[in-house]
Parts: structure tokens; C-alpha cells; sequence
């Protein structure tokens, strides 16, 4: 709870200070997640890392030229298949995501430009966050316990083209552990991490 309040009063405060000739532009935003989850042990193998994310997005553009901020809250679902054949599970992590990114934005012509951006993005769970995993080795079975909320950072670029439609490439880094693993009958408990390389498109009207 604190965290949503935390996210909400950082974009109270972002509006709130938006100079009076500042733009603002409302849009869509959506892309594809290529999930680079990392263990802290090689415990179990990993694969078919993928997910989407899709959600309303708000475009501030200062008097400096160049310089903004995005803020969007996006529903984000990312999967990734652990262990092979029968003792295979699917983790489904599914988020509210609220990335607040600072940008800088190079004109290219009257009809394109490139952008930088990079900032924090506050993350809560809305799924399952409990799963059971069959690892075929020594141990029968084991959790994977995702987080209720998490906290990362993104670091992107892309093209605007035409003042309307962005197209970039995204890579979120979680910062602190996404999930604990536990063995059953085990002491050893191991962390991941779900870093994510992201493909989007936004549309601002």
C-alpha cells in the first residue's frame, strides 16, 4: 500500500509542477517482454521467456526544448517455462506497472526525432504469486513465491515520428529480488530477478 501511495504522489507531484506552457499528451502504450530472468543459483533451467504489457500513457513536454517526462500504467504479464518435460511450470508474473521516465528528445527533421529516456517504475502484483515447482532431481518439489510489489529502473530509446506515434526498445532492471525459491526439506532458499528487454509502440494523440 505504501508503495501505490509512494507511485501516485510522485505523479501528483510531476503534474503539479508542470509549468502552465508545458504540452501535455494523452496516449495508448503497449509493446512485447523478452524476460532475462536470473537465478542466484543454477538450480533449474529457464526458457520461453516472453510476455506483453499495454496501458494509457501521458506525455509532458517542457519549455526546454527537448526535455519531458512519460508516465504510463500498464498492465504487464511476463512468463517463463522452469525445468523440461514433465516437470516443466509455467510462472505467469502479472503487474500493474507505473514507469515515470525523464526524457530527451533530438529533432531528426519536421517529421522525426530520437528519444532517451530512463527513470524509476513502481510494479504490483495482481496475479498468482505462489507457485509449485518439480525440479526431477533430489528434492520432490519447491516454491516460487513472487513478490507482492516490486521496484526497477528503465533505461530505453527511440523514434517519434510525425509528433504522434514513438516506436523504442526498453530495458527494465529490478532492482532488489522479484521472487524467493524455496526447497522443501531443504534450508537453501535462492532469489530471481526478472529483467526484461521491452519492444514498444505509443500512440499520443
Amino acid at each position: 500500500m505504501k508503495k501505490i501511495l509512494t507511485a501516485i504522489g510522485v505523479v501528483a507531484l510531476l503534474l503539479a509542477a508542470t509549468p502552465s506552457k508545458a504540452q501535455v499528451s494523452f496516449g495508448l502504450k503497449g509493446g512485447l517482454n523478452i524476460v532475462d530472468m536470473s537465478l542466484s543459483q543454477d538450480v533449474i533451467n529457464k526458457s520461453n521467456r516472453a510476455g506483453f504489457y499495454i496501458g494509457p500513457a501521458l506525455k509532458i513536454s517542457t519549455p526546454v526544448v527537448g526535455l519531458g517526462v512519460d508516465i504510463a500504467a500498464v498492465y504487464d504479464q511476463r512468463e517463463a517455462k522452469l525445468g523440461e518435460g514433465a516437470n516443466q511450470t509455467t510462472i505467469k508474473q502479472k503487474s500493474i506497472n507505473v514507469p515515470i521516465n525523464a526524457r530527451y528528445t533530438i529533432g531528426l527533421g519536421d517529421m522525426a526525432g530520437l528519444y532517451l529516456a530512463a527513470g524509476p517504475q513502481f510494479g504490483f502484483n495482481v496475479g498468482d504469486t505462489e507457485f509449485t515447482l518439480k525440479d526431477g532431481l533430489s528434492y520432490d518439489s519447491s516454491n516460487y513465491q513472487l513478490k507482492k510489489s516490486n521496484f526497477s529502473v528503465n533505461v530505453g530509446a527511440g523514434l517519434v515520428l510525425m509528433d504522434h506515434l514513438e516506436v523504442g526498445v526498453t530495458y527494465n532492471i529490478a532492482l532488489g529480488k522479484t521472487a524467493d525459491i524455496t526447497w522443501q526439506g531443504a534450508k537453501d532458499a535462492y532469489d530471481s530477478k526478472n529483467n526484461a528487454w521491452q519492444i514498444s509502440a505509443a500512440y499520443y494523440f
